[in-house]
């Protein structure tokens, strides 16, 4: 490695050190969000950037950067996070990275149940989407999560896999419509009295705060779909950085910018 190029990576760890530590200091005085959603994006860029012969290396790097995340929620304390991990359309990519994808999610899962810090910190798993679709295992493997974690209440970890807001949002409309209709209730009836609050309890948030702040990695700036009804008041903050290489920095320079924001809720 040339000397030069040594010298100035290591002064450029000590600026980002120095500047980590500041922010750090300064969050004491933030107004932290209560609920936090992220897109997490940039997984198959960042393994073409790193030059892995197998894309999947990029989304096991994503998954193992979710516990820092959540060890940053707890320091700051954060108490909802929902994570988009898989989509609906995600199932049109080539077999092999789905295969590659529901596998590593699969053993996260299996992995939360036996992991000391998911216990310690009360964290809850929730699985946000269309479950039935996944394999079985999979499925099973969410189940075992869910149940192992569902008396906890300090913290709350959404995840949404074979998810997709706008399927969502037809599925909450459709279990309302069923329910009025099976308490005798005519159509004309369901269709004169509909409302926003009628709808929010069928979500997969239900019972949940909307999100704060929706932080979405790797330069894209859209939502995609996730969480279209709930992220109505949100606000929202678009990084460049994949999410491999999410760093402290990026998660707080995300927390300092909402926090100066001032939030109308349309008013």
């Amino acid at each position: 490695m040339n000397i030069w190029t040594f010298i100035k990576g290591r002064i450029k760890r000590l600026f980002y050190n120095l500047y980590q530590r500041r922010l750090e200091r300064e969050a004491s005085h933030w107004n932290i969000p209560y609920h936090i959603g992220v897109v997490l994006d940039g997984n198959r860029r960042y393994a073409a950037q790193n030059g892995f012969a197998d894309i999947i290396q990029g989304h096991h790097d994503g998954a193992d950067k979710l516990e820092d995340v959540l060890h940053w929620c707890d320091e700051l304390g954060v108490k909802i996070f929902s994570i988009w991990i898989f989509s609906l359309d995600n199932f049109k990519r080539e077999k092999s990275e789905v295969t590659g994808i529901l596998n590593l999610i699969e053993k996260k899962m299996r992995d939360l149940v036996t992991i000391k810090g998911l216990h310690t910190n009360q964290i809850k798993v929730r699985a946000m989407g269309e479950i039935e679709l996944l394999p079985k295992s999979l499925q099973e493997a969410i189940r075992a999560a869910e149940e192992a974690t569902k008396d906890y209440d300090k913290f709350i970890l959404n995840v949404a896999v074979a998810y997709g807001g706008r399927e969502e949002i037809i599925e909450a409309c459709r279990e309302h419509l069923n329910a009025e209709l099976a308490a005798g209730k005519n159509l004309a009836q369901v269709a004169d009295e509909l409302c926003v609050d009628q709808i929010t309890p069928h979500l997969y948030t239900s019972n949940l705060p909307d999100p704060d702040l929706i932080i979405r990695t790797s330069g894209e700036i859209r939502l995609g779909g996730f969480l279209l009804w709930q992220s109505a008041y949100s606000e929202f903050y678009f990084c460049d950085t994949f999410w491999p290489s999410f760093r402290k920095i990026d998660f707080l320079r995300a927390i300092r910018d909402y926090s100066q924001r001032q939030r109308r809720f349309g008013k």
